[in-house]
C-alpha cells in the first residue's frame, strides 16, 4: 500500500519529542518574524525621519523652532533625540551663563557639557535601535540545531522500529527517515529569515549610529562658535 508522506502527516504522526521540537521551532519563527516587522519599521520610520529632520536643520531654520516641533513632527525618532538632548543642555549651560556673574560660557565646560548629552543620546537611541537583534541572532544560530536534534532524535526512533521489526525495506524506513529530515527543514525555515534580517538590520544600525555621530559632531562645532573663550 502507497505510504502518506505529506508534510501535514508527517507532522501528525510524529513521535512526542520531535512534535516539541517542532512547536517549538514555528514558535521561534513567529516569534522572529513579528521582531523583524517591526524591527523593518521602526527603521524605516527613523530612516525618513532623519532625512526630514535633516534638511529642516540645515535648511537654516532657527533651533528653537526646530526644537519645538519636534514632539509633533519626530515622535521618539533617533537624530531629533540626538538634537534635542544637545541643544536642551545648550541651553540650559547658556541660561546658568546669562545668570552668572561674567554672563559668559566657559568653553571647556560648556563644549564637555554639550559632548556628555549628546553621548549620553546616543548610547541611548544606539540602546533601542539595538534591542531584540540578540534575539533574531539566537534565533538564526541555534534553529538548525534544535531542528537537528528532532532529526537525530526521529531517526534513532526510526532504527528502533527497525530493529524491533525485522524489516529493513525501504518502505519501513521511509516514513521514519522523512519525517526526522522534517525537523531539520523547519529548523532552517526559521533560521534562514532570522540570519538575513540580523545582517541587515546590523547594517541599517551601522549606516545610522555613523550619521548619528557624524551629526554630533557637527552640532558640536556649530555650538563652538556661540561658546566664548
Amino acid at each position: 500500500m502507497p505510504q502518506d508522506l505529506s508534510i501535514l502527516h508527517l507532522i501528525l504522526n510524529a513521535g512526542i519529542i520531535v512534535k516539541a521540537v517542532l512547536v517549538l521551532l514555528i514558535l521561534l519563527s513567529v516569534m522572529s518574524w513579528a521582531v523583524i516587522f517591526n524591527k523593518w519599521r521602526f527603521y524605516r520610520r527613523a530612516h525618513n525621519e532623519a532625512e526630514s529632520f535633516s534638511k529642516a536643520f540645515w535648511s537654516g531654520s532657527d533651533m528653537d523652532t526646530i526644537l519645538a516641533g519636534i514632539p509633533q513632527q519626530y515622535p521618539d525618532s533617533p537624530l531629533p533625540n540626538i538634537f534635542q538632548s544637545g541643544y536642551r543642555e545648550f541651553m540650559r549651560i547658556r541660561r546658568e551663563a546669562t545668570e552668572s556673574e561674567s554672563g559668559k560660557i566657559v568653553a571647556g565646560s560648556g563644549i564637555d557639557g554639550v559632548r556628555r548629552a549628546l553621548d549620553a543620546a546616543y548610547s541611548r537611541e544606539m540602546e533601542k535601535l539595538s534591542r531584540h537583534l540578540a534575539f533574531l541572532a539566537t534565533v538564526g544560530s541555534t534553529s538548525p540545531f534544535i531542528g537537528l536534534f528532532g532529526t537525530v532524535w526521529g531517526i534513532v526512533n526510526a532504527f528502533q522500529g527497525i530493529a524491533l521489526t525485522k524489516n529493513t525495506s525501504l518502505i519501513a524506513v521511509a516514513p521514519g527517515i522523512a519525517e526526522a529530515l522534517v525537523a531539520t527543514a523547519f529548523g532552517l525555515i526559521a533560521a534562514i529569515p532570522a540570519v538575513v534580517a540580523y545582517n541587515k538590520f546590523s547594517a541599517d544600525l551601522k549606516r545610522t549610529g555613523a550619521n548619528m555621530e557624524q551629526f554630533g559632531s557637527e552640532f558640536l562645532n556649530i555650538v563652538s562658535r556661540h561658546i566664548k573663550s
